[in-house]
């Protein structure tokens, strides 16, 4: 990769160089107004006033389209046009940083052009208004008083589809934003290979003779000690407090505002462990992700994750190959009974092992188990997909989200907060992003089986406390190269084989087989 250098002489520039230098100027700038946008829409699911959302939409939607000017500014494409042509380009390894910004600029350009202002704008605003309206839907267990909500959101992305275009069908436009390069078809290919080894596991798993007891999760756990112990385990692993910080939110997500400030957010439930604890450790590993980009080449390309897919692969490999590992608790058992002395009583570690592990089919997908967890995905997959489509209508909704639930997990929601209103995806406009957290298993699964290969014995570093050598290695093979490598070369780059779902089920088969007794 290129060394760092955020400037150029002014001496020794050539005319390429300076038209670089300008570009990188203009980025940064931008930056500015996407860092504040993310801090607005950060505080709106934390802190903001609930008689503040009329106002805060305003900001948001203005924001929004100041952002959009500047990233389809004519001269901006017209400076991009000249340094695709440029030595700076042609020139150059394709893990260069120069060469990456200028080519995924480009991209990016010709994809933002293509959508009018008024149309970013109108999207800004339904989605600051939708995610406040499905937060008081939630509440109130009312899919109808965010059915008009969501009906514009969905209207306005299918527009947004048709003015980018795409060669498949319309979905393909809006997934492209969050995994590029992906298609609808290859991840439907991948989805289903994946699909028909889960359920053959699960049946596996529904046909043993064991029953794990997985109670000792909803007994009662403090709240100030669940936020006491969240923080200490996240920070223990990784998660660098004086870069970023901690809050709660109805739906737990992770955003970014600069290169030292990351924000991860929670949600606590008094009578369930496993809500803030692993919630919290799947934002923490989104947080080392963004932590570990490289801070000099903040608003650029090369200084930007590679693609959901990946950012995805980071979070659920902290969560649940390190947090749900044997290891990790053989280290961290002990200081949660400290913490927890009377929920855990009587508890010995290897129960508590098998409780986080349970395989049983769930309602709510965030609280689901590794092995049902990608059919709580595949749901929602084929459900956008038929809404951008045009083959589902929004008021139809609820009805295929049970009949899906009932198919591919063999329960129904009892209600519409435990059902279809669950996710904050939609109400935010992110249509196209959830096949990404099946693919970032995948990732997941490869990838820490090859660091396994690498610089294992992973177990024997993390019941010992070591989770560095392994954030290491992942800094190495994915953080820093942002987007100089796109997701298949950085997938071959760290593993050196092709993505494929054969290294998550054997993960998963070997972790469950201890447990449930089953074949390895």
């Amino acid at each position: 990769m290129d060394a760092p250098s955020p400037f150029f002489s002014s001496l020794s520039m050539n005319q390429h160089e300076k038209q670089f230098e300008q570009l990188r100027q203009h980025c940064v700038e931008t930056s500015y107004l996407v860092s504040a946008a993310a801090l607005l829409e950060w505080d709106q699911q934390t802190m903001l006033p609930a008689g503040a959302g009329a106002y805060r939409s305003d900001q948001v939607t203005h924001l929004a389209g100041l952002i959009h000017q500047r990233q389809t500014d004519p001269k901006l494409g017209d400076l991009i046009d000249e340094l695709m042509d440029s030595p700076l380009l042609a020139n150059a390894d394709s893990t260069s940083q120069t060469a990456t910004n200028i080519r995924e600029l480009k991209r990016n350009y010709d994809r933002k052009i293509k959508v009018p202002q008024p149309l970013a704008e109108a999207i800004a605003r339904a989605s600051s208004e939708g995610q406040q309206i499905w937060v008081a839907a939630r509440k109130a267990n009312k899919f109808a008083q965010f059915e008009p909500a969501l009906r514009k959101i969905v209207d306005l992305k299918r527009e947004q589809a048709d003015a980018i275009g795409f060669d498949g069908c319309r979905y393909d436009a809006l997934l492209d934003e969050y995994e590029p390069g992906a298609s609808t078809e290859e991840v439907s290919n991948v989805l289903e290979a994946l699909r028909v080894d889960l359920v053959q596991l699960i049946r596996e798993v529904a046909e043993s003779s064991v029953v794990v007891d997985s109670s000792v999760l909803h007994r009662e756990f403090p709240l100030d000690q669940q936020e006491a112990f969240v923080r200490d385990v996240s920070a223990q692993v990784g998660f660098d407090y004086k870069r970023g910080r901690l809050d709660v939110t109805h739906h737990p997500f992770c955003t970014e505002m600069g290169p030292s400030d990351c924000r991860i957010t929670t949600r606590y439930d008094q009578t369930f462990f496993s809500s803030a604890f692993f919630g919290t450790l799947h934002e923490a590993g989104h947080g080392m992700y963004e932590q570990g980009l490289p801070t000099d080449q903040y608003g650029l390309p090369s200084g930007q994750y590679c693609s959901l897919g990946i950012h995805e692969s980071q979070s659920r490999l902290w969560e649940n190959f390190v947090g749900r590992s044997e290891s990790f608790w053989q280290h961290f058992f002990p200081a949660a009974k400290a913490r927890f002395p009377d929920a855990l009583e009587g508890v010995g570690s290897d129960q508590f092992y098998a409780a986080v592990n349970e395989v049983a089919p769930s309602l709510i997908r965030v609280e689901a188990d590794e092995a049902t967890y990608n059919l709580h995905i595949i749901v929602r997959f084929e459900l956008e997909r038929e809404l951008i489509d045009g083959q589902l209508n929004v008021s139809d909704l609820p009805a295929a989200w049970s009949e899906k639930y009932q198919k591919a997990l063999e329960i129904s929601p009892p209600d519409d907060a435990m059902g279809v209103l669950q996710d904050v995806h939609w109400s935010a406009g992110l249509i196209g992003y959830f096949p990404t957290y099946s693919l970032g298993n995948l990732y997941a699964a490869q990838l820490f089986a090859s660091a396994e290969e690498q610089i294992g014995p992973l177990d024997t570093q993390f019941s010992a406390g070591d989770f560095s050598t392994l954030k290491g290695w992942l800094h190495q093979n994915v953080h820093q190269f942002g987007k100089c490598r796109t997701p298949h070369e950085l997938c071959v780059g760290a593993t050196k084989n092709e993505l494929s779902h054969r290294h998550l089920i054997t993960h998963l088969r070997n972790r469950l087989a201890k447990i449930y007794g089953l074949a390895g």
